[in-house]
């Protein structure tokens, strides 16, 4: 049990760093980052979430994690329904996204627009580098930690586990602004319920993947 505690008190440490310095670099992007070019912005936000993730898989063995807590595990089905959610969930972010602009409520877009690239080079290292790291990472933390270890080792409800990370989900993407946080907040627990109802995290990673990709391509300048 006392690894557990440690763990939890690392993990809940990390979220909460990671939530502080998204608040404070918010409002950096659209300002400071016009004349940081895409690529070189998307690899200090690949390396930042490599970093953070090999931390917590490094807490995860050291405080003996079970994999089976994480919900870990690897089948052609899970992938197809991980991309049948991904998709549902990639309309229904669309759809949000075109709602709140018609009521007047802008979506900030800054920093999708930094990270979109312009070249095929800039796109292969998004698509296969950058969306990746990141629908790993933020899955794992948001959804495998603090949903599916949490639950299992305190015994605390994972649809309650799945509301609270899903807020704190929203909270680290202020970058987006608070309309973008609103969406990412429903969305995460869109994720987080996909994930309690499957008992699967590969089944919300390329959920997430497929949501991220989807809206890059999208809205593609």
């Amino acid at each position: 049990m006392a690894y557990w505690v440690a763990f939890a008190a690392f993990v809940l440490l990390v979220t909460a760093g990671l939530v502080a310095l998204t608040r404070a670099s918010a409002g950096v992007v659209g300002e400071g980052t016009d004349d940081l070019a895409a690529g070189e912005l998307l690899l200090q936000t690949t390396l930042s979430q490599a970093v953070v993730g090999a931390l917590l898989v490094a807490a995860l063995w050291v405080a003996r994690i079970p994999l089976d807590a994480l919900g870990v595990a690897v089948s052609a089905e899970l992938v197809a329904i991980g991309v049948v959610v991904g998709l549902v969930l990639a309309l229904g972010n669309e759809a949000a996204m075109r709602v709140l602009d018609s009521a007047g409520l802008g979506y900030d877009e800054a920093l999708r627009e930094t990270l979109t690239p312009e070249e095929t080079r800039g796109w292969l290292i998004l698509c296969c580098v950058a969306l990746p790291v990141v629908a790993g990472f933020e899955e794992l933390l948001f959804r495998g930690i603090l949903v599916g270890a949490l639950s299992a080792g305190f015994g605390v409800s994972p649809w309650v586990l799945a509301a609270a990370s899903s807020v704190v989900f929203g909270a680290a993407h202020t970058a987006q602004g608070a309309t973008g946080v609103v969406v990412t907040t429903l969305l995460g627990f869109a994720l987080a319920a996909a994930y309690v109802l499957t008992g699967s995290l590969l089944v919300v990673f390329v959920a997430h993947y497929v949501v991220n990709a989807a809206e890059f391509a999208a809205h593609a300048r």
